[in-house]
């Protein structure tokens, strides 16, 4: 007995064959999928990263991104950038009032709201593209009642620019950045304001000191998601900026379908998958910062 006793401390743990068993069959299930992300996404990327590396006569080259990072393709991309960010901004702006306002509203009233907010984005691109190229036309519904009230200015221009682009890719990423920041509010523990508040923390400090910090990662994954989404979007640029606002996505169309200059697309694309992930990597450092933060202050409060 004294040769099989454990060291103190130690516990000796029994694996069992069945739990084996069922990690191997884990495994075989997993092989179908795997293959199935190879196939579909990674061979994919991966001949789209060698097409921008190919030169004319077939040897390897920096050339097309060279290209894509000059002149007026770096105007072009610089524009999406600004357009993406544009985007996100006022997203979140309009998205935050929203969300906040639903947040606080009853479960039957919030998920009406929810409603109102998700079901357009079921409607086709195309078909709400064209909604707001009339509506914001020079005879559409905005100038004409911007005219007949005698608004400074009027009428706007309101399409075939900037400021159109960047109204239409709000109305589509705005469904996303609410979801995102309802879900977010909804979590928020409302005795933590109602105690700030007895405290005798005046409003703005309970929002900018307690409830801010709380949705801050919230609104961090919404304005990222709608600056990544944005980036590659096409059909709302293409259609309401016209040829004066052309955006990455559009120039890779023009690039593919009319010029048949696939390497310089692939090298756009490939900058634009960068760019992806160089978000989410921004988004994974401020959330794992967050923990290392959350983690010391657990430490010292203990």
């Amino acid at each position: 007995m004294a040769g099989t006793a454990l060291a103190p401390g130690k516990v000796r743990v029994k694996t069992s064959p069945m739990r084996g068993h069922r990690s191997r069959i884990a495994l075989v299930n997993a092989v179908p999928v795997t293959l199935f992300l190879l196939l579909l996404f990674v061979y994919p990327i991966i001949g789209v990263l060698s097409l921008s590396l190919k030169g004319d006569s077939g040897g390897f080259t920096l050339h097309w991104y060279t290209d894509a990072l000059s002149g007026s393709n770096l105007s072009v991309l610089v524009s999406t950038l600004r357009i993406s960010a544009e985007t996100a901004v006022l997203s979140l702006l309009v998205g935050f009032v929203l969300a906040h306002a639903i947040a606080r509203m009853r479960p039957v009233f919030a998920a009406l709201a929810m409603l109102i907010v998700v079901v357009p984005h079921f409607i086709s691109a195309l078909v709400r593209t064209y909604g707001w190229i009339i509506m914001l036309g020079e005879h559409g519904l905005i100038n004409t009642l911007a005219t007949s009230l005698h608004a400074p200015g009027a009428p706007y221009d309101l399409l075939y620019n900037e400021t159109g682009v960047v109204i239409g890719t709000t109305s589509v990423m705005l469904p996303y950045t609410v979801l995102v920041l309802q879900g977010v509010m909804r979590g928020v523990d409302r005795r933590l304001l109602a105690a700030a508040a007895g405290f005798g923390a005046s409003r703005p400090t309970v929002f900018f000191r307690i409830y801010l910090p709380l949705v801050a990662p919230g609104i961090g994954t919404a304005g990222l998601l709608s600056f990544i989404l944005c980036l590659g979007y096409y059909i709302t640029p293409a259609l309401m900026g016209g040829s004066k606002q052309t955006v990455v996505a559009a120039l890779i169309d023009q690039q593919v379908m009319k010029q048949d200059q696939w390497n310089s697309a692939a090298a756009f694309g490939v900058i634009l998958l960068l760019l992806t992930f160089a978000g989410l990597g921004v988004l994974g450092l401020a959330r794992l910062r967050r923990k290392k933060t959350a983690a010391r202050g657990g430490g010292g409060s203990s």
